[in-house]
Formats: C-alpha cells, sequence, structure tokens
C-alpha cells in the first residue's frame, strides 16, 4: 500500500451513519429529501454513480465538471438532486468527503470515510474504484438471498391460500352434507369443522395479534438492549439460518475493514466505522474489545478469538496479516472465503426448505382431504351394506 495513504484521517464526530430525519444534513440539501432518499436511492444506483465518477476521474476530468456529467445524464429523482447539491458545494470550496456528509443517508460512514481518505492520499479514482467494487458486491449477496428465497416464499403464500380457501368454502359444504345426513362423524373431521367454524368468527384475532407482536417486537429492538442481544444471539443460533447469518456478518467485517485499511484509513478510524454501521449486537462487541485492545497495544487476535464470532482460521490469517504488515489483503482473502461460503450456504439451505414446504402443503391438504372424504366413505360402504 502506498505511504501517502498512511497519514492520519480525520474521523469527525458527524460521520457515524445517521438516522433519516428531516434535520439530517446542512444546506446541501439532505434536509427535507432524507427520508425520500433513503427510499429511493438504491444501493446499485449508488454503485452506478460511484463507478461513473471513478471512470471519469481516471480520465483526467475535474471533480466539479465530473459531477456535472453525472448530474446531466441523470433521470429525474432524488440521486439527480443530490448530485446538484454536490456540485454546489463542492463548487462553493467544500470537499467532496464533507459534500457527502451533508446527504448522509445516502453516503454512509464507510463511503464519506474512504472518499476523505482518497483525498488525502490523492488516489480518489482508486477509492472510488474500490467503493464500487464493495458496493456491487454486497447488492450481489442481497440479490442471491431475495432470488433464493422467492421460490420457498411463493410456496408459504400458495399453501396458505389453499387452506385458507378450502376453510373458508369447502368445509362450510361438506358440514351442510354431514348435518343432512345426521351420520356420525370421524375425530378427524370434526377436528377440521371445528377449526373452520373457530377461523370464521375469530380470524381477525389472529392477524390483530400478529401486527400487535411485529410492532412490540420492532419497538423492543429499537429501545430494549437486553431484547436486541437476546433475539441476535437466538438469530445466530437458528438450526438453518444461523450459520447463514454468521457467515454472512464476518464476510461483511472482513470486506468493510479490509476495504477500510487499503483506502489509508487508520485501523482505530476503521474499527469506529465498523462498530458504527454493524447491527448486530455481538459482531459490534467483538469490534469494540479490538478495539480495546489495539488501544493497548496488542493486537486483533486474541480478542477476536476470545469474542466467538471468529472461528481460528480467521483470527490466524488476521494474526498472520498483522505480523507481516498485510492485514488488508489477509481480510480480502478471509472475505472472499466467506462470500463463497454464503454463497454455497443459501444454496444448500433453500434447496432444503423447498421439499420441506412442499411436504408441510402436501400433509396439510392431505389431512383435510382425508377428513371431509371419511364420513362420505363411511356412508357408501352403509348404503353398500343395505
Amino acid at each position: 500500500m502506498p505511504k501517502k495513504l498512511q497519514r492520519k484521517i480525520p474521523v469527525p464526530k458527524s460521520s457515524a451513519p445517521a438516522v433519516a430525519s428531516p434535520s439530517a444534513g446542512g444546506s446541501g440539501g439532505s434536509g427535507g429529501l432524507s427520508l425520500f432518499s433513503r427510499k429511493r436511492v438504491t444501493p446499485r444506483v449508488l454503485a452506478e454513480f460511484t463507478s461513473q465518477l471513478a471512470v471519469l476521474l481516471n480520465a483526467g476530468i475535474p471533480i466539479t465538471k465530473s459531477l456535472r456529467i453525472l448530474e446531466g445524464q441523470m433521470p429525474p429523482g432524488p440521486m439527480k438532486r443530490i448530485a446538484a447539491g454536490l456540485v454546489e458545494d463542492v463548487e462553493g470550496g467544500t470537499s467532496l468527503s464533507e459534500a457527502m456528509q451533508k446527504h448522509d443517508v445516502v453516503f454512509d460512514a464507510l463511503y464519506t470515510n474512504m472518499v476523505r481518505a482518497g483525498e488525502a492520499g490523492g488516489v480518489q479514482e482508486e477509492i472510488l474504484n474500490r467503493l464500487s467494487g464493495f458496493l456491487t458486491q454486497s447488492e450481489a449477496i442481497k440479490a442471491r438471498v431475495k432470488g433464493a428465497l422467492a421460490y420457498p416464499v411463493a410456496i408459504l403464500v400458495v399453501a396458505i391460500l389453499v387452506l385458507l380457501l378450502v376453510f373458508a368454502f369447502v368445509i362450510p359444504k361438506f358440514k351442510a352434507v354431514f348435518e343432512a345426513t345426521k351420520g356420525v362423524m370421524h375425530w378427524t373431521t370434526q377436528l377440521v369443522i371445528d377449526i373452520g367454524e373457530h377461523l370464521k368468527v375469530w380470524w381477525w384475532i389472529y392477524i390483530v395479534t400478529a401486527l400487535l407482536v411485529i410492532v412490540l417486537h420492532r419497538v423492543l429492538m429499537a429501545k430494549a438492549f437486553g431484547y436486541r442481544s437476546f433475539m441476535h444471539r437466538v438469530a445466530l443460533r437458528l438450526p438453518l439460518f444461523g450459520k447463514l447469518i454468521h457467515k454472512s456478518l464476518v464476510a461483511r467485517f472482513a470486506r468493510t475493514f479490509g476495504t477500510l485499511i487499503q483506502s489509508g484509513v487508520p485501523h482505530l478510524d476503521a474499527l469506529d466505522i465498523l462498530a458504527a454501521s454493524t447491527n448486530n449486537v455481538h459482531m459490534k462487541s467483538a469490534v469494540g474489545d479490538v478495539q480495546s485492545s489495539i488501544r493497548e497495544g496488542a493486537g486483533f487476535a486474541v480478542p477476536m478469538g476470545e469474542s466467538g464470532m471468529f472461528d481460528d482460521i480467521v483470527v490466524n490469517m488476521v494474526d498472520v496479516g498483522e505480523q507481516t504488515g498485510e492485514l488488508d489483503r489477509m481480510l480480502t482473502k478471509v472475505a472472499d472465503r466467506y462470500e463463497i461460503e454464503v454463497d454455497r450456504t443459501i444454496e444448500t439451505t433453500f434447496k432444503l426448505i423447498e421439499p420441506v414446504l412442499l411436504v408441510f402443503l402436501a400433509v396439510a391438504v392431505g389431512f383435510i382431504v382425508f377428513a371431509l372424504f371419511m364420513p362420505l366413505l363411511t356412508m357408501m360402504q352403509q348404503i353398500g351394506k343395505r
């Protein structure tokens, strides 16, 4: 890594990821646009903007002209307005990183500090290329998860709709037939009819309860640290998804930390950004332990190993990287390895979920069919005996 990137990059207090609010930002236009920007400026749009800006700067075009070119070719929308605000601020003498900080809902702490490192080291194009690759990779992982979830979710929705239609339209008709014949109903038939009658009267209770549980969960996750810590621990121990969540956290830690170090951000400042941008309580705690160790003059490996969030391979690779002065390269290798494992885990997990959901649907529908036709078969046998 070039020595010119090793200088101290100041990380101002306001560079932590901001919570979108009407007061966020300054005169650059983030204020009233923050909530809207967060909804509309997608990671893909931000990655394209970053990549195109890097190409223009690499071609030798000045930053103000590059921003004007990007603003001119963008379709109307929040990103175009943000680009216009960046042009105005940069032409007024503000640095690009400071101008981006005014739009902190779109450009988070990781983004602005990497741009600041590029400005300090004189390698802005290279930093923007790294940022573009980082954003594209993160979005690709999210897209793979969403793609893998699509089929199981579709099966689950179909299963629920089928069951609701059966309970709403089919069971009442069969009930009328059974009551007319006054025959003795099989226990399975009685159970299905009772469930149908119960849902017919009390369906709204389940919807209200589900909504209340969701609202209460979100409030507790936002306000109660103990509850949030418990839920994050449960998530890490889930039978199928726990490993996927854990590997994703480690991959993101390694990719973000490695990218920041490569960009010239000092270790403690990079860890500050990591801690601020990590949602999982236990990963945040692990990052805090590493920070404390670094401040005391110790290394990375011991606190990482004691945290329980990193396996021996990661700890040893980081230890070797620290000793050889190639920590950024080792972190990149860790990120590559874990992202491959995340892909494999996604594929394996969701391939297992699909047949489980199909079996569930088959068993549920089969039980209802058996319950409804059992009395009819009994009646047909009785008629045959006569």
